[in-house]
């Protein structure tokens, strides 16, 4: 019998492989970080691909040129950083494997995630502890540099830009009018619903001035 051509077999090798991907949805719980980035997978196939992370950038109120950037730094730090053993990603893509994300945890943070990326109550606590010297339980513009400042790894350039990316877009989506981020919504980070809660608000927004 003959063989198969190489690309066909690199083919189903390669939807083998993203259907067992898939599977991380059905066969077992979400770690918090697995739900946090789960938000970006968009069609639910366990991969998120540079065009899906720009989706729920837009999704949760970024413009148009930061989901453009947002998407080059996120899907270009840790694509290569996620893909499991025994797994060839195609080339060029940057997929993100939402079931290995945990391999992408980057230096120059709270460490509120293990390195399982299981969510550690004890350094969520921490934060606020440490930082929220106005509010106990929110942190002011302010406090949240102090924050990043004191988490940071003078030998973690790459670690250090991505917790000031992230904190930073954060803060500027879910401050109250005050300039306050609430603890409640950090804690919402951790887990990705506070991504669900973003989108649904622009939703509602945009549904709300289609009425006036």
């Amino acid at each position: 019998m003959g063989s198969k051509p190489a690309d066909a077999a690199g083919s189903q090798q390669q939807q083998g492989d993203e259907s067992s991907m898939a599977d991380l949805y059905s066969s077992h719980e979400l770690t918090p970080l697995q739900k946090h980035a789960a938000f970006f997978d968009r069609n639910k196939d366990g991969i998120i691909y540079p065009s899906e992370t720009y989706q729920g950038l837009r999704a949760i109120g970024c413009g148009v040129v930061l989901s453009a950037a947002g998407t080059v730094f996120i899907n270009g730090f840790l694509a290569p950083k996620t893909v499991p053993a025994n797994v060839k990603p195609p080339a060029f893509k940057f997929p993100i494997y939402v079931k290995t994300i945990q391999q992408g945890k980057h230096g120059s943070d709270t460490d509120v995630y293990d390195t399982q990326g299981r969510f550690v109550p004890e350094k969520f606590e921490e934060i606020f502890k440490k930082h929220a010297h106005t509010r106990p339980d929110a942190l002011t513009d302010k406090e949240l540099g102090e924050m990043l400042k004191a988490n940071r790894d003078p030998k973690d350039f790459a670690g250090r830009v991505g917790a000031f990316v992230e904190w930073r877009l954060l803060y500027a989506l879910c401050k109250d009018k005050e300039g306050f981020l609430h603890k409640e919504t950090v804690k919402a980070v951790y887990d990705g619903s506070v991504f669900e809660k973003l989108e649904r608000e622009k939703k509602e927004a945009k549904e709300f001035a289609k009425k006036k």
